[in-house]
């Protein structure tokens, strides 16, 4: 439970070179961040390999539950450098 949200969006196009380490995306309006990012937060797009098997991820196992389906996150918090959360 400590990834939320996918650590990766999608694909988008780069709308300008705003400096030698800085750019601006092409983002649709539903994505609530500032278009202008450095280079370093960016990654090439590579599609998955025409043949490459896709592995399913497998549903997390605690205290002999498969899963929990998060209805609200209530509280977040950081112990250790890392995000614990309080959830419904």
């Amino acid at each position: 439970m400590e990834k939320l949200t996918k650590q990766f969006i999608d694909p988008y196009k780069v709308k300008g070179v705003v400096s030698t380490n800085i750019i601006e995306l092409e983002l649709p309006l539903t994505i609530k961040i500032h278009p202008v990012v450095n280079i370093s937060r960016v990654w090439l797009y590579r599609p998955q390999v025409k043949g490459q098997k896709v592995v399913p991820l497998q549903p997390v196992v605690i205290d002999d539950n498969k899963e929990y389906k998060v209805e609200k996150i209530l509280n977040r918090r950081k112990v250790q450098e890392k995000d614990k959360f309080l959830v419904q």
